[in-house]
């Protein structure tokens, strides 16, 4: 229940705070706040009052958003792994995101590596091809 709760409260705050009247309405807090300055002459008071303030929601902010990107990455991730099941891609890239940084840089190299030699092979094939398209022009001609 309190797991539902914080999910729905913190999809909703993160929808909002991108929201471009959000943006709107904490600029007009900090002009409000910057043309109260004269009136509280510039105290020390003033100065905390906006400090206080962001950095408050700024820490609050930081774990909703994060709580946030957590869900979209995992269900990204269950998204892709299905993909790579019912493909005919290869089975032991499912759950990669669990593996050390040093370890997926190792899988990413494979895969470049392996994407290199398909398109020399891609390209070595269409210049084979172009070639006897072109030597059966020349002999069709002759």
């Amino acid at each position: 229940m309190i797991e539902k709760a914080f999910t729905w409260m913190a999809n909703r705050v993160a929808h909002l705070a991108g929201l471009p009247p959000t943006f709107a309405i904490c600029v007009l807090i900090v002009v409000v706040w910057a043309a109260s300055g004269p009136i509280f002459g510039f105290s020390d008071t003033w100065q905390l009052v906006i400090n206080t303030g962001t950095t408050i929601v700024t820490f609050l902010m930081v774990f909703l958003i994060q709580n946030t990107q957590n869900r979209d990455g995992a269900a990204i991730q269950a998204k892709l792994d299905e993909l790579i099941r019912v493909s005919r891609a290869h089975n032991q890239f499912i759950g990669i995101e669990h593996l050390t940084e040093s370890e997926v840089d190792e899988i990413r190299a494979k895969c470049e590596a392996a994407a290199k030699r398909h398109d020399r092979k891609t390209a070595e094939a269409a210049k084979k091809a172009a070639s006897g398209k072109t030597g059966a022009k020349k002999k069709a001609a002759a």
